[in-house]
């Protein structure tokens, strides 16, 4: 794994009883990068996605996540079903329950990887502010009595969460909605939530499932520049997957191209808008047929 990548995917598989979801799938992503995935319906992507964040067991491969000021490592899965050694182990069982708890809505681990998704997952009967907050209950400090005793570290730790909150809310406009419930809020609201739900665990990269669904032009646009922001300003590496073609071209300086679970392409996206496999396999177009991404 070369020094400037953070995230390196290695021949990994998964397979759904007989059904091979993802064949030996390789690909790594540069640090401060901004690269899509993307292919037709079904090709895979979202399957690559609950690989990296833990939803999945991969039947085989390996991913790898190289983050600040640590050694390379296979990125811990907390997405598996509960065994019955799990039972018999506190710190797993507790570490799962944590997960199933809070609904996947975004990976707590150390690895530093965070997701957002397609189909938003928002406590939508709790404020925007305590959307947030919910995201950082694993950075509060939580000593047995700390939260009972209300001691100086566990109101410290609680009004960090706060500022937190409230700095990502300022960043995708939304911190004069602090207070309503997440469910009042417009589509496009809801969708710059979820990113800054997934920016409060202070991921070292974010990985967002089709962030542009459902947006207009407008809003679509304003997107762009959020993630541009998160890239430049935080020092955030962004993988996505998106079908909007213009945005993918516009905003990405990598392209992953699956198709029934195999990559077909890599590149820049002058490289993938010519790629003839890509235009086959992606838009349905036959050989020789003049299609553009």
């Amino acid at each position: 794994m070369s020094q400037d990548s953070i995230l390196k995917v290695e021949n990994l598989v998964m397979h759904f009883g007989g059904i091979k979801a993802l064949n030996d799938v390789n690909f790594e992503i540069k640090r401060g990068s901004v690269s899509a995935l993307i292919g037709p319906n079904g090709a895979g992507k979202t399957t690559v996605f609950n690989c990296l964040t833990g939803f999945y067991k991969a039947t085989g491969g390996s991913i790898m996540l190289h983050a600040s000021g640590k050694s390379t490592s296979v990125i811990e899965v907390l997405g598996e079903p509960f065994q019955v050694s799990d039972y018999l182990n506190p710190v797993a069982f507790i570490k799962r329950l944590k997960y199933k708890m809070f609904g996947g809505s975004h990976l707590v681990n150390r690895a530093g990887l965070a997701r957002t998704f397609q189909n938003i997952r928002l406590f939508k009967e709790m404020s925007v502010v305590e959307n947030l907050l919910v995201a950082q209950h694993m950075r509060v400090n939580r000593g047995m009595f700390a939260g009972i005793l209300k001691t100086k570290a566990f109101k410290e730790s609680e009004e960090e969460a706060l500022e937190r909150a409230f700095y990502w809310l300022g960043v995708v406009d939304l911190k004069e909605f602090a207070n309503r419930l997440a469910g009042e809020l417009s589509y496009g609201q809801q969708r710059r939530l979820e990113i800054a739900r997934a920016m409060c665990t202070n991921p070292e990269i974010v990985c967002l499932d089709e962030p542009a669904a459902g947006l207009n032009p407008s809003e679509t646009e304003a997107l762009t520049k959020m993630i541009r922001v998160l890239r430049d300003e935080h020092n955030t590496t962004v993988l996505l997957i998106e079908h909007d073609m213009g945005m993918v071209m516009n905003i990405s300086d990598y392209i992953v191209v699956l198709d029934h679970g195999e990559v077909i392409a890599r590149g820049g996206p002058d490289d993938i808008k010519s790629n003839p496999k890509v235009i086959a396999a992606y838009l349905g177009a036959e050989e020789g047929e003049e299609v553009t991404l």
